[in-house]
């Protein structure tokens, strides 16, 4: 087992230790010798980390996305762990177990991808049923649905992300489509496909980067060429009903300078748009909050997607952090999947249940009453 990770390391001590690299940079120090500036990871979180001396001997040695094993000490710079590396080598693939080094979620995906398919089975219409049914059973995105991140790294950027952020803005859409009297199986349609381009859009076989599909022509452009492919095999779907879908993978971002090419023009396509928003954003806040490494005060460091810091709130209130359980490893995973899996999901642990008539919808949608049960 992998030891020590990120989210372990203390200031002060002496460390060694194996890590990802995330970046690789080659400074120059101001007497005109070089030094290296270095990202390193694991499934727990990044560390800073510089080596001043004798760079000349290690520089080639390893790159970008490399395992290295390093010896150092960490300290605070600007209020952050840094780690002095004062020995680095690269280590093999077969050295590492690689659910250690990427981060993944806490759900079992094969549970997760259950939901997915309870969801798609309960759809009414059965022109998008019919549509879903085509995508997901498709075996080749089955496999890379169940695997992506939702993003590179704004939000749910880790293994099942994507799968997990569809299935709670499901879970927001059946209260809400309800409350505003919208079609609940047209939404649904669109939470389902909205961001299934990415599942090619973006790399995650050995960290997360943008494939050079993603690059040339992004995810919203490649969901709609996946919808296409599926819809040649359902001649009998409606024309407009397909533009409807449609229109919901355009305007999903909700604004032309965020990169839909449309804004969404009816209600369902503005529900998906704001759902979606509230999911990533909120996952994005939960992110930065557990994730951030500032070694005094409040508040995280500044959050560029979400143009703000934010609180730690138990700083704040002055009540000791609580500690995450301790990460279990992971069973190898298979080659065919490059041996990077989501770890098995955490015993669920019991939480105070909100007592409102929004909470009790929400409670509902997420965990329907069995058959015999509904009150």
């Amino acid at each position: 087992m992998k030891s020590p990770y990120v989210n372990e390391l203390e200031a002060g001590k002496a460390i060694t230790g194996s890590f990802v690299v995330h970046a690789k940079e080659v400074r120059q120090k101001k007497t005109g010798e070089l030094y290296l500036s270095l990202m390193l990871g694991d499934c727990t979180g990044e560390l800073d980390a510089k080596m001043w001396d004798n760079v000349a001997e290690v520089l080639e040695k390893f790159e970008r996305d490399d395992f290295v094993k390093v010896k150092g000490l960490i300290q605070v710079y600007h209020n952050r762990p840094q780690l002095t590396i004062h020995k680095i080598q690269r280590q093999d693939d077969g050295e590492v177990e690689f659910s250690d080094y990427f981060p993944s979620s806490k759900r079992d995906p094969g549970e997760m991808w259950l939901e997915l398919r309870e969801v798609v089975n309960g759809t009414g219409n059965p022109h998008l049923r019919a549509l879903l049914d085509a995508m997901l059973d498709d075996d080749d995105i089955a496999r890379r649905y169940r695997l992506a991140p939702a993003a590179k790294q704004i939000h749910h950027a880790f293994l099942g992300g994507l799968l997990e952020h569809v299935l709670s803005v499901c879970a927001m859409a059946r209260v809400a489509a309800g409350h505003y009297h919208v079609d609940l199986d047209l939404v649904l349609t669109g939470v389902v496909l909205h961001d299934i381009g990415k599942i090619y859009e973006l790399n995650y076989e050995r960290g997360f980067s943008y494939s050079p599909e993603g690059q040339l022509i992004g995810h919203i452009n490649i969901a709609m060429r996946m919808i296409a492919d599926k819809l040649r095999g359902i001649p009998d779907f409606p024309p407009a009903l397909r533009t409807l879908v449609e229109h919901m993978i355009l305007s999903h971002h909700g604004h032309l300078e965020f990169g839909s090419p449309k804004v969404p023009q009816f209600p369902e396509a503005l529900l998906l748009h704001y759902l979606d928003d509230l999911d990533s954003k909120m996952e994005a806040m939960r992110a930065l909050i557990e994730n951030d490494r500032q070694v005094e005060g409040c508040f995280t460091t500044y959050n560029a997607p979400l143009e703000r810091a934010a609180l730690k709130m138990d700083r704040f209130l002055g009540e000791p952090k609580r500690e995450a359980a301790p990460a279990t490893p992971a069973t190898p995973a298979s080659e065919t999947a490059h041996r990077i899996q989501p770890k098995p999901a955490a015993p669920a642990t019991a939480a105070p249940t909100p007592d409102s008539p929004f909470a009790s919808k929400l409670r509902q949608a997420v965990h329907p009453a069995a058959p015999g049960q509904e009150k």
